[in-house]
C-alpha cells in the first residue's frame, strides 16, 4: 500500500471512531443561567405580591378646636363673660365650651401673650385689668401707626375703593346700635385692617391689628347702656371718615382720625 492509500485508510479510521462534540462549557452555562432567569420570572408571577403599606392616618386637626376656642374666649372677654381681675381654670373653662382642658389651655396662653389674661401657677389665668394709661398709651402708639397711613392713602385711592369699604362701616354701625360687643369689636378691627389693607403692607396690618385688639378689652368695663353709646358714636366716626377720604378732604380725614384715637373708641 503506497502512502496516498495509508493516508486515506487513516482519515477513514479517524471519521468511524469520532466522538461527538460536546457542548462547550460557556455555551451550557448561558443555557442553564436563561432556564433559571425564566423559572424565576415564573414563580415570581405566581407568588402573591407583598401588602402595600398601611395609607398614613389623618392627622387630628387640633389647630382648629384651639382656634374656635380662642375665638369663642375673645368674645367672652370683650362681651364681658369673662371679668377682668377674675381668675379662671382651663378644665372649669373646658367644661363650658365642651372640650377638653388641653386646647382652652393653649388658647389661654396665646391670650397671655397679647396681654389679655396673665398666667397664675396651679390655678388659672387671670383677666387683666387695663388702666387708663396703658390704654392712652396704646391709642398714642396706633395714632403713630395709622394717622400718617390714612392721610397719604387719601392722596392716593380712589374715591370707588374706599366706597366698597361702606358695608364695613356699616356693619360696625348695626353691631353698636345692638349693643352687641362682641360683633362690633370685630367689626370695627374689620374695617380698620380693611383700611390699612390698601397700602399693601401686610406687616404694618398684622402690627395695627394687634395693637387695636389690645386696646378693646376694656369694653368690658362700665354700665351696658354708657358701653353702647360709646360704640354707637365710634361706629358713626367710621362712616364719617369714609365720606371724607372719598371727597380727599385732608383735613376733616386728619382730625376725625385723631379725634378717633384721642377717644380711645376703634
Amino acid at each position: 500500500m503506497d502512502l496516498v492509500e495509508q493516508a486515506r485508510a487513516h482519515d477513514a479510521y479517524r471519521l468511524a471512531v469520532r466522538v461527538p462534540e460536546q457542548p462547550r462549557s460557556g455555551s451550557a452555562r448561558g443555557e442553564h443561567t436563561h432556564a433559571d432567569a425564566d423559572a424565576g420570572v415564573a414563580a415570581a408571577a405566581e407568588s402573591p405580591a407583598p401588602p402595600s403599606p398601611p395609607a398614613p392616618r389623618k392627622p387630628v386637626q387640633r389647630s382648629s378646636v384651639r382656634g374656635q376656642v380662642l375665638d369663642a374666649l375673645r368674645a367672652a372677654l370683650v362681651g364681658g363673660d369673662l371679668a377682668p381681675g377674675e381668675v379662671y381654670s382651663a378644665p372649669v373653662l373646658g367644661e363650658r365650651f365642651g372640650v377638653s382642658a388641653t386646647p382652652v389651655r393653649e388658647a389661654m396662653q396665646q391670650l397671655a401673650i397679647e396681654g389679655a389674661v396673665e398666667v397664675v401657677p396651679n390655678r388659672g389665668f387671670r383677666v387683666t385689668e387695663r388702666s387708663a394709661r396703658e390704654l392712652g398709651e396704646l391709642a398714642e402708639v396706633r395714632a403713630l401707626i395709622e394717622v400718617p397711613v390714612m392721610l397719604r392713602l387719601a392722596r392716593t385711592v380712589p374715591a370707588a375703593r374706599w366706597c366698597e369699604l361702606r358695608p364695613l362701616a356699616e356693619a360696625s354701625v348695626v353691631a353698636a346700635a345692638g349693643g352687641d360687643l362682641a360683633r362690633y369689636a370685630e367689626s370695627d378691627r374689620a374695617f380698620h385692617r380693611a383700611v390699612l389693607g390698601l397700602s399693601g403692607n401686610q406687616q404694618l396690618v398684622q402690627v395695627a391689628d394687634d395693637l387695636h385688639r389690645r386696646s378693646q378689652w376694656p369694653l368690658v368695663s362700665g354700665p351696658v347702656s354708657g358701653r353702647r353709646a360709646d360704640l354707637i358714636a365710634d361706629a358713626a366716626e367710621h362712616a364719617a371718615l369714609l365720606e371724607a377720604l372719598v371727597a380727599r378732604d385732608l383735613v376733616v380725614v386728619q382730625s376725625l382720625v385723631r379725634e378717633h384715637f384721642a377717644g380711645a373708641g376703634g
